[in-house]
């Protein structure tokens, strides 16, 4: 894929991920734009890019609307959604359950993908087409038993990347989840005595895989980010379908 020129929307851009990306499609001549609730590690990597920040809670329907908007007010349009924003939750189902810590991960990690979806998609289609690609986890597709609220929301991203891949097809959009084991983020802050000796990517590893998915013009898949695995998409077995 062609990325000079391109404009790319990244939630949770300030740092992990979304900061690596930002920083890699800036030398390959894209025009990365940075949202997050992180203005104090948005705004000084978008003055090191020279690029747009804009403040964004993705729980918010209205802020990923406006980062749009603002993208499209500065670049004239947009070609690429990354939505990555992303927490842990710490929350089980148990006595230690939290509603509020609950509904907190749930609202970033679900509600804000289908709220940047909704988003971007009329700019995207405006372009005439374009990517949307949702960070999901290795968590939406194994089992994650110390984080079961985390691997439910991103089950659901997952699912939601092979649902919407088909729907917007004719329409030149497409839409795919980059799925990462752990990679070196904050988000392994609360897990790291959980992995012990688990590898852990670097983020770099993940941006490759990004870049990847981008290129190889699919839709409707989910990607793993695995330590020492080739990048290419997670072929699902068929569901068993009705008997006559």
């Amino acid at each position: 894929m062609e990325l000079k020129g391109k404009v790319v929307w990244i939630t949770g851009g300030a740092n992990g991920i979304g900061a690596a990306t930002a920083r890699r499609l800036a030398g390959l001549g894209a025009l990365p734009v940075l949202s997050d609730v992180d203005a104090e590690g948005g705004q000084p990597l978008a003055a090191e890019l020279d690029t747009l920040f804009v403040p964004c809670d993705v729980r918010e329907h209205a802020d990923s609307v406006r980062a749009v908007e603002a993208v499209v007010e500065r670049f004239g349009g947009l070609d690429v959604a990354f939505l990555n924003a992303g927490v842990s939750t710490g929350c089980d189902l148990g006595e230690g359950f939290d509603p509020e810590v609950y509904r907190r991960a749930m609202s970033i990690n679900l509600d804000g993908v289908v709220y940047g979806v909704n988003a971007a998609l009329p700019a995207l289609r405006a372009r005439g087409g374009g990517d949307i690609v949702l960070t999901g986890s290795m968590g939406g597709l194994a089992p994650m038993p110390y984080e079961p609220v985390y691997a439910a929301n991103k089950a659901a991203v997952v699912a939601l990347a092979r649902s919407l891949g088909p729907a917007y097809a004719e329409e030149g959009v497409r839409v795919n989840a980059l799925c990462p084991s752990f990679a070196e983020t904050r988000i392994l802050d609360r897990l790291r005595d959980a992995l012990g000796d688990f590898p852990i990517l670097d983020v770099e590893t993940v941006v490759d895989a990004f870049l990847n998915l981008l290129a190889s013009g699919g839709t409707g898949q989910a990607w793993p980010v695995v330590p020492g695995r080739e990048f290419e998409p997670f072929r699902f077995r068929g569901v068993p379908g009705p008997r006559v």
